[in-house]
């Protein structure tokens, strides 16, 4: 893997939404423990306690629901305030929600929108002005295995995910000729929270599913403190990947992440093979290829 040395790692600042939990406290204590620095949001700062006694004044904790896109602004210019700049904007910030694309109501759609599209936007928008000043720096985007493959019960999340995908992946190109780097990462299940029955949305069951959806929602519940992936050693290669001069857009994280996602692609290209022909022959005949700006 060829790395980048431009910048000592106690030079850096990142701003993690969602930093009390999961993989975004994996990367907060990852980036505290090299000496970094560390925005950290959460909807209850004081879930940052155990984590500022031990990091002090490197950890600035603010609290903030990523759902209130007006308020992320705010968010960045605390950081530029006491910190001086933002090297690292990780948008981790979510939640997982189950349940037939019948059982879903718009508001629990949108709510998935919310969290995994429009608020990891707004903070873009935030901090884009600051890196492109700079002319570098970088910008993860937390998103799932379910944002390349879906299937049932969890088309509302993976609606969210898919949006905030495509998106970064426009985003990766409007950026990059300022030096700025986007990183769409991809878990497959990790042992956080994420799973447990206080955090994992679910809707209101229709009978009529339980035979397509009956054993996702169970599957669901019971990873809860059986998954395979570690959060330490998850943001240990989200660390090493993003300072790899070679870094892909997307990084699937995890084994089950790899098999699924290669799978997927590997299906998804037999199809466009397999029907080709029959797709070409949409054009009328004899007008040359497009020429695109892209």
């Amino acid at each position: 893997m060829t790395t980048s040395s431009d910048k000592t790692s106690s030079d850096k600042t990142w701003l993690i939404t969602g930093a009390s939990s999961g993989l975004g406290l994996a990367l907060a204590e990852a980036a505290l423990r090299a000496g970094e620095r560390v925005v950290g949001t959460a909807r209850r700062a004081a879930r940052f306690d155990a984590l500022q006694a031990r990091y002090g004044d490197r950890l600035l904790a603010v609290e903030h629901d990523v759902r209130d896109t007006d308020a992320a602004a705010g968010v960045v210019q605390r950081a530029l305030e006491v910190f001086g700049r933002v090297d690292v904007l990780v948008n981790n910030a979510g939640v997982g929600q189950v349940g037939a694309a019948e059982e879903i109501t718009d508001g629990q759609l949108r709510d998935m929108l919310d969290q995994h599209l429009l608020g990891p936007a707004a903070y873009v928008r935030a901090v884009l002005p600051h890196l492109r000043a700079r002319g570098s720096g970088a910008i993860v985007q937390m998103s799932s295995q379910g944002g390349r493959r879906s299937f049932p019960a969890v088309g509302s999340y993976s609606a969210g995910k898919f949006a905030l995908e495509g998106w970064s992946e426009a985003l990766a190109g409007e950026v990059a000729p300022f030096g700025i780097r986007v990183l769409i990462v991809e878990p497959s299940r990790f042992r956080t929270e994420f799973n447990a029955s206080e955090v994992l949305r679910t809707a209101t069951p229709d009978p009529s599913y339980d035979a397509v959806t009956g054993a996702v929602r169970a599957n669901m519940a019971e990873a809860d403190g059986i998954q395979e992936g570690d959060p330490e050693r998850g943001a240990s290669v989200i660390r090493d990947v993003l300072d790899a001069l070679d870094a892909p857009l997307r990084l699937p994280l995890g084994a089950e992440a790899v098999r699924n996602l290669r799978q997927a692609y590997a299906s998804a290209l037999d199809d466009v093979e397999k029907w080709a022909r029959a797709s070409e022959s949409a054009d009328f005949p004899g007008v040359p290829p497009a020429v695109r700006a892209f």
